[in-house]
C-alpha cells in the first residue's frame, strides 16, 4: 500500500500501485470523472481519473475506498501526477445526507462540535501532522542533548503550583488508605526528583487544571515538555529554552511545508525568527517599558504586579518585534513556592503570550520551608520534597513548555482548542 504523501511526490509515471483513504470530493463529466482522494498524509489531496462505467455510481465525501491505478503526468490543476484508476473498491460505505463533513467551508466552531470527525479537515488535518512533527523536534532536542527521559505519574498527592486547581480523583482515599490523589497540573517536581540522580531528565505528557476558564488560551487537559538540569543557572536554562523551541519550529517548517504554506494563507502564520538571538529583558526593565509606552491598558503597570495578557502581547509584539522575547528577574511572590529569588524566566511570543515558564529551583532545605511555611502549604505533603534538599542537593533549574501554544506558535491558530486533538474543556466532554 503506498501513501498519497509519496505518490505526489516520488512517484515516476507509469508506476502502477495501490492507494487507500477517504474520498474528500468526486465530480463527473461525460467522458470521465474526477475523485479527490485523501489518506491524511498530505495536506492536498490525489486526483483519481475515473472512467464511466468507474464513476457511474457517485461516491459520497467522506467514503473510504482502495483505488489500484497507474500514475500519470496531470493535464491540468495545481498537481504534476496523477492516477488513472484500473479499479475501484468500497471499503466503507458513507451516508451523504448525514456526513457533517461536506465539500464546503467549515468554520473551526462547527468543526469542534464533531471532534470524532474534524481531523477529516485541511485546518484540523494539518494541525496534527505539525503537532507530531513540533513533539518529535523536541524529542530530537533533548535526546540529542543527553537528556534522560521519565514518565512521570499522572496521579499525585501533590499540587505542584500550589493553587488549588487540581482535579480530586473521585474514591482515591478509599483507595490509597487515606490519600487524597489529584491528576497531575505538572511533573515537575517529580522529574526534580530524577534530576538530582540523573543530571538531565525531561519529561513530556497530559496535565491537567480544574480552571474553570472559557479563554482561548486555556484547557482542561493539555500537554507539557518539562526539561530538569542539574549544575545549571539561568542563563544556561534560558539558552537551552530557546534552542529547544527553535529546533521544534524548524522541523515543523521544514517537514511540513505543505501544511505550514496553507496556514500562512488561511490563518495568518508569521514565522518566528530561527536565526537571531531572541531578545531579553529583567522584570524591571520591562515594567519600565511598559509605562513609557503610551498604551492604554485595561490593568494599570506597576511593580510588583503579576503582568497580564495584554502587557505579555504588547512586549512580544511591539517591544519586540513581532519576535518572542525572554522575561526574567521576577518577584518570589508572583512564583510558585520552589522558585528561587529572582531567578525565574517566561518566554513570550507574539499572539499568544507566556508559552514557557521556568527558574532555578530554591535548592536549600531551611529557605524551602520557610517558604512552605510561609505560603501556609502542608509540609506532609512535601516531606519528600524537602528530603531532596537534605540528601545531596545541587543547583538545578528547569522550565516547562506549553505544547498546545507551541502548536498554535508555528499554525497561526487563535484557539487552543484547536491545537489539540480532542479539546477537554468546561462543560464539554465529548468522546
Amino acid at each position: 500500500m503506498v501513501r498519497v504523501v509519496e505518490l505526489r511526490k516520488a512517484a515516476a509515471i507509469g508506476t502502477k500501485c495501490t492507494v487507500s483513504g477517504w474520498v474528500k470530493s468526486m465530480r463527473s463529466q461525460k467522458t470521465h470523472a474526477f475523485l479527490e482522494l485523501n489518506d491524511g498524509s498530505s495536506q492536498s489531496s490525489l486526483q483519481v481519473i475515473l472512467s464511466p462505467l468507474q464513476s457511474a455510481q457517485m461516491l459520497p465525501s467522506g467514503t473510504c475506498v482502495e483505488v489500484t491505478g497507474s500514475v500519470v503526468k496531470s493535464k491540468g490543476g495545481n498537481q504534476e501526477t496523477e492516477m488513472s484508476c484500473d479499479d475501484i473498491r468500497v471499503i466503507g460505505p458513507c451516508s451523504d445526507a448525514a456526513y457533517p463533513l461536506q465539500k464546503k467551508a467549515h468554520t473551526l466552531e462547527f468543526l469542534r462540535e464533531v471532534p470524532h470527525l474534524r481531523s477529516r479537515s485541511n485546518t484540523i488535518g494539518g494541525m496534527l501532522r505539525i503537532r507530531n512533527a513540533a513533539m518529535m523536534g523536541l524529542h530530537g532536542f533533548y535526546q540529542n542533548e543527553g537528556f534522560v527521559l521519565v514518565s512521570t505519574p499522572i496521579l499525585t498527592s501533590s499540587d505542584c503550583e500550589g493553587a488549588g486547581e487540581a482535579f480530586e480523583v473521585s474514591k482515591s482515599a478509599e483507595f490509597f488508605g487515606g490519600k487524597t490523589a489529584f491528576l497531575t497540573v505538572s511533573g515537575q517536581l517529580q522529574a526534580e526528583a530524577f534530576a538530582l540522580s540523573h543530571s538531565k531528565v525531561y519529561t513530556f505528557g497530559p496535565t491537567f487544571r480544574a480552571e474553570n476558564s472559557q479563554t482561548s488560551r486555556h484547557l482542561a487537559e493539555f500537554w507539557m515538555c518539562e526539561p530538569e538540569m542539574c549544575f545549571v543557572g539561568l542563563p544556561e536554562l534560558i539558552e537551552n529554552a530557546e534552542q529547544a523551541i527553535k529546533c521544534a519550529a524548524r522541523r515543523v517548517f521544514e517537514s511540513c511545508s505543505e501544511d505550514v504554506e496553507f496556514f500562512e494563507k488561511r490563518y495568518g502564520l508569521q514565522k518566528v525568527d530561527l536565526q537571531a538571538p531572541w531578545k531579553r529583558i529583567s522584570y524591571d526593565d520591562a515594567i519600565v517599558a511598559l509605562q513609557k509606552s503610551g498604551t492604554s491598558f485595561e490593568k494599570e503597570v506597576k511593580f510588583g504586579m503579576d503582568l497580564g495578557s495584554e502587557h505579555e502581547k504588547w512586549l512580544a509584539e511591539v517591544y519586540a518585534d513581532q519576535q518572542p522575547i525572554f522575561l526574567f528577574g521576577f518577584p518570589r511572590e508572583l512564583k510558585p513556592f520552589y522558585v528561587k529569588e529572582r531567578d525565574s524566566f517566561d518566554l513570550l511570543v507574539p499572539k499568544i503570550g507566556e508559552l514557557i515558564g521556568g527558574s532555578v529551583r530554591e535548592e536549600r532545605f531551611d529557605i524551602l520551608r520557610m517558604e512552605l511555611e510561609a505560603r501556609k502549604m502542608p509540609l506532609q505533603h512535601y516531606g519528600w520534597y524537602l528530603d531532596l534538599r537534605k540528601y545531596g542537593s545541587a543547583p538545578h533549574g528547569g522550565y516547562g513548555i506549553g505544547f498546545e501554544r507551541l502548536v498554535r506558535m508555528v499554525t497561526g491558530l487563535e484557539n487552543i482548542r484547536d491545537a489539540v486533538p480532542i479539546p477537554r474543556v468546561p462543560n464539554c466532554l465529548p468522546m
